[in-house]
């Protein structure tokens, strides 16, 4: 299966506000089928978070990704890039 890298503009967040996207975000993706999680990465410095995962195609991830947006309304839409 293809992993994805998503990279995110999120600004400052607070501990809190990191520790809640994380938990909707395990929350959906255990619902959805093809999508998995495999790690993230946050730069505090850049105000970024990149999340990788693995899914049959760069269509499925939005649909996670639409549900973050209910949680995290300061999502910027996400940049996707194939890495394997």
């Amino acid at each position: 299966m293809p992993r994805y890298i998503i990279e995110r503009d999120v600004g400052s967040l607070t501990q809190e506000e990191l520790e809640a996207t994380g938990r909707k975000s395990n929350e959906v993706l255990e619902a959805m089928t093809g999508v998995v999680w495999i790690r993230s990465y946050i730069s505090a410095a850049e105000g970024k978070i990149y999340c990788e995962y693995d899914a049959p195609n760069p269509k499925a991830i939005p649909l996670a990704e639409s549900v973050l947006k209910n949680v995290l309304p300061t999502l910027s839409p996400a940049s996707y890039r194939r890495i394997l």
